[in-house]
């Protein structure tokens, strides 16, 4: 992923209101993000717990995305559905985004299990680890491929925010 700016954040998200884009935090790191090892960028809020977001660079374009989920989760182990990394406890939570234009105002929303902390692309790439060290073992997959899938996971839940 290419670096981008506060401003490029501000502009790219599709399903919020533009006084909730004006008020959304920004990441204060973003000069220090590992750009070369993102797909996306993806944080949490941490002044609202429950909050998260996402900038997926999609056709020479950004989308951002307002995603909300419980803080609680269910204690269990999962597996996101993005990186396909298994964590336990609460490190995979449901993650659901109000759909893009009309139906999105509507109430419409969708839902994936994703990273709690939205870091998959480090995931997939053995930069970031899940707490125990727990991960389901591929020998099949190559890292590239690994990172592919990402891609394809992380564009699919967006095409998903306009259907």
């Amino acid at each position: 992923m290419q670096p981008i700016t506060e401003r490029d954040i501000r502009s790219s998200f599709v399903n919020c209101s533009k006084g909730d884009t004006k008020r959304l935090p920004v990441p204060r790191d973003l000069d220090d993000r590992p750009w070369d090892d993102l797909d996306f960028l993806g944080w949490t809020d941490s002044s609202f717990p429950g909050r998260g977001y996402l900038v997926v660079p999609r056709d020479e374009e950004l989308v951002g995305i307002a995603l909300r989920y419980e803080t609680g989760g269910s204690g269990k182990s999962q597996m996101c559905t993005i990186c396909m990394t298994t964590h336990t406890a609460h490190g995979v939570s449901l993650m659901a985004a109000a759909k893009a234009g009309e139906s999105g105002r509507r109430g419409n929303t969708i839902g994936t299990l994703m990273c709690t902390d939205l870091a998959c692309s480090l995931y997939a790439r053995n930069k970031r680890r899940p707490a125990l060290g727990q991960r389901y073992r591929e020998d099949l997959i190559t890292p590239e491929e690994k990172i592919e899938r990402v891609r394809q996971n992380i564009a699919t839940f967006v095409q998903r925010l306009y259907s």
